[in-house]
């Protein structure tokens, strides 16, 4: 097979990889007695693309084997072997990647097929999946412009002693459900939802920073998953001598903000707009906001901000969720 032969997919789909195979995106699947399907028992994780080229690949997978080691889930892979064959997905759907656009690349692990009394499995060990899709630029592109509007839900994010929230579980319904309860209330919102004890922890998917005098603060790690981006922030704080405090953060102080925003990995650094109808501030990026986006983009090589904004469309905008 060349060189070309190898890296572009035959029949112009994407490729899936799953138990060691690159497979056509609309013929994989996985059974529907994989136990990721019946039981939640699955974790995964997400890394994207700045300009095609995969951003702090080591640390996603590392959290992805925080996440394994918590649930007892054995990948079958050794974290090198993941990130490999992650890197040779992409590479291969890289044809694919359409003008503009970067991906979403993710690694999911179930702990494979249910056990049916008296049947033989079709295969046993684990299922492990690797995807490519796009980043929803379209979707989230008027986020950018005007800022995400949040809303604290009285759903509260699980407690710890019952799930710990490090670990990132195919199981977002505990996420889904506060997502609904917002959507009522406030439809375009993102959910912004409190840990047990009323304390503000974090979104659908990413974690939430304030601004308040010039200093930013965001949530300890207890009830939260750290983010990769969230990381990124507090070494971008240090990097500009912009002071961050890593506290409990009630949701009167996340209401009496000056600036507020949501880092994740598709989103990088966003900034809202609004709590709970209250608007943040007169700019949308606030200044501090604004500077640790810029610095973002630089340290990234890439500006993610003006490719959301090149796919503007004033019909599109939703949380992409």
């Amino acid at each position: 097979m060349t060189e070309p032969e190898k890296n572009q997919p035959a029949d112009k789909h994407r490729l899936v990889y799953i138990n060691g195979d690159f497979i056509s995106q609309p013929k994989a699947g996985v059974s529907v007695r994989d136990k990721g399907l019946v039981y939640g028992d699955s974790v995964f994780d997400t890394a994207r693309t700045f300009n095609g080229k995969l951003f702090r690949l080591d640390a996603h997978i590392e959290r992805l084997y925080r996440s394994l080691a918590l649930t007892q889930l054995d990948a079958g892979l050794t974290p090198a072997e993941m990130a490999s064959a992650t890197e040779e997905l992409l590479d291969r759907n890289m044809p694919l990647l359409r003008d503009g656009e970067d991906y979403w690349v993710t690694q999911r692990v179930s702990s494979g097929l249910q056990q049916l009394d008296g049947e033989i499995l079709d295969y046993s060990g684990p299922t492990v999946i690797i995807d490519c899709i796009p980043i929803p630029l379209r979707a989230r592109a008027l986020s950018f412009r005007d800022g995400i509007d949040a809303a604290i839900p009285d759903r509260k994010r699980i407690a710890p002693e019952a799930l710990s929230p490090n670990i990132k579980s195919n199981n977002y319904l505990n996420l889904t459900l506060a997502q609904r309860e917002v959507q009522k209330l406030y439809p375009g919102a993102w959910a912004l939802m409190c840990d047990p004890n009323g304390n503000i922890a974090e979104g659908a998917g990413c974690n939430y920073f304030l601004v308040k005098d010039n200093t930013v603060y965001t949530p300890t790690d207890t009830y939260i998953l750290p983010g990769v981006s969230r990381q990124v922030v507090l070494e971008i704080c240090a990097s500009l001598n912009i002071d961050i405090q890593v506290a409990d953060v009630t949701p009167q102080q996340a209401l009496d903000a000056d600036e507020a925003f949501f880092t994740s990995t598709s989103l990088c650094v966003c900034p809202l707009r609004s709590l709970n109808g209250s608007i943040y501030g007169s700019v949308v990026p606030g200044p501090v906001t604004k500077r640790i986006m810029d610095a973002f983009c630089d340290l990234v090589g890439f500006d993610y901000v003006a490719q959301y904004l090149s796919f503007i469309n004033e019909s599109d905008g939703s949380t992409g969720l």
